[in-house]
């Protein structure tokens, strides 16, 4: 358990204000952007935008993963509404605490956000998701959460909420309602890329989930498996914040078995073959950041949507 204190988290938000000018000391909406999603920073107007490195933030800690800036970015989106864009997030799998994972949101609250976009890139479980596919989350599901390693956990911070959040009403109705109206608006004429609403199961990584765990994980009733969101989602609704929360399917989880080792049909195959179908399907970073890049303009879009149609 980390020794995160509330005067941290004033320290941060008061050094925050002082280096931004006044029309943004109080954002209304804060977007955490996953893994090759740093280009919804884009979407922000250059007038009076502000960025600011983690390393020079007191008390914010820095990612050490590909795909992740690691700064803070100030400015208007759709033109109107004042807004803080994480370019990049720390993970639980990087050594970091859940409370440290979790810092920046209460930052945010303290400076007057409202509302919390959190973007991530995630294997599809779901066997109708296609790879470029956006999908709305719904739920989730946290192992690591029910086995205790929980950004909750420890002496309440009262300040910031209650002691039991309810957490069945995590995923705001109204938000995903104003999601998929933005989507009809924003969809590019001709693209495949479809939009589900899902479930997203939290794993800690940092190692790709087995095919076992996959189909577990699938059983469990999870649409999608990823390594961030959940415990940023649990802190923002500890602190009275909305939530939207978006993940880019960028692999397919493999779901079904492997073959065996005494499979007839592999008695008389080569080295070379062998890794081929052990290599078939396997996730991998670089694959994950290609994803986000290439989905970013389809995912800028459909955020600034519902920026415009919501604030």
């Amino acid at each position: 358990m980390d020794n995160t204190t509330t005067e941290m988290y004033m320290e941060s938000a008061d050094f925050l204000r002082d280096k931004v000018p006044r029309t943004l000391r109080e954002p209304r909406v804060a977007i955490i952007c996953g893994s090759g999603l740093g280009g919804l920073a884009g979407t922000v107007h250059d007038e009076d935008k502000v960025e600011l490195d983690y390393a020079f933030i007191p008390h914010f800690s820095r990612s050490a993963v590909k795909g992740h800036a690691g700064r803070l970015v100030f400015g208007f989106l759709a033109g109107k509404v004042p807004a803080v864009l994480m370019v990049g997030r720390t993970h639980y799998f990087e050594g970091h605490s859940m409370e440290r994972i979790t810092f920046p949101v209460r930052v945010f609250k303290l400076l007057g956000v409202e509302t919390i976009l959190v973007t991530n890139a995630a294997g599809g479980l779901h066997p109708e998701y296609a790879v470029g596919d956006i999908v709305i989350l719904n739920d989730h599901i946290f192992l690591a959460g029910l086995a205790g390693a929980h950004p909750l956990r420890g002496p309440n911070m009262d300040y910031f909420g209650p002691r039991f959040p309810p957490l069945s009403d995590a995923y705001d109705l109204d938000l995903r309602r104003a999601a998929h109206a933005a989507w009809q608006k924003s969809k590019v004429s001709g693209s495949t890329r479809r939009l589900h609403e899902g479930v997203y199961a939290f794993v800690g990584g940092p190692s790709y989930e087995t095919r076992a765990e996959c189909r577990l994980l699938h059983q469990l009733g999870a649409d999608l498996v990823g390594m961030s969101t959940v415990p940023e989602i649990i802190v923002a609704r500890h602190c009275g914040i909305r939530v939207l929360a978006l993940s880019l399917v960028t692999n397919n989880a493999l779901l079904e078995p492997g073959p065996r080792g005494d499979d007839p049909l592999l008695e008389n195959a080569t080295a070379q073959q062998l890794k081929e179908i052990d290599d078939k399907g396997k996730a991998n970073h670089e694959e994950v950041i290609e994803e986000g890049r290439l989905a970013a303009v389809d995912f800028q879009n459909l955020v600034s949507q519902i920026i415009a149609d919501v604030f």
